[in-house]
């Protein structure tokens, strides 16, 4: 009995270091706030590339929505420097994606990916997803919007 407590505790201790090296893992945001070349809409394991006319204003507007979406901080760049990066953090554990938009002319192209494991789930294009869409009906209430 006294070794099997003695191998729970160290479990619980074990996994108390590894959400904490999660948790509080140094950033670098040179590391993060850059971003391949691509063209093209793209999923791979551990995130997404997404690529969207949205007018010369798209990353002002991602900006917005980013900056509202709970768990989720600016970490490097702006919309004045053309590319941002943003962090956010899993409700329950604490684990970080990268988010990294770039306005390339009429296009805003969007590289969200994780940073600790092999596959995220569907969750960075998840998460995408709901962003844009949320840009579009924020467009879409701004034309409809009477007038005064």
């Amino acid at each position: 009995m006294g070794r099997l407590m003695i191998f729970v505790w160290l479990a619980i201790a074990a996994v108390i270091v590894v959400l904490g090296f999660i948790r509080l893992a140094p950033i670098d945001p040179l590391d993060w706030n850059t971003q391949p070349e691509f063209s093209e809409d793209k999923n791979f394991r551990g995130g997404v590339f997404r690529v969207v006319r949205t007018g010369p204003d798209g990353l002002a507007r991602f900006d917005a929505v980013a900056s509202a979406a709970p768990r989720t901080k600016l970490l490097a760049g702006s919309v004045e420097d053309g590319t941002a990066t943003y962090v956010t953090r899993t409700k329950l554990f604490g684990f970080p994606d990268y988010t990294t938009a770039r306005q390339d002319g009429d296009l805003l192209k969007v590289y969200a990916r994780l940073r600790f494991g092999r596959s995220d789930l569907g969750v960075n294009g998840t998460r995408i997803a709901e962003w844009l869409a949320q840009m579009d009906i924020a467009i879409q209430s701004d034309v409809t919007a009477p007038v005064e």
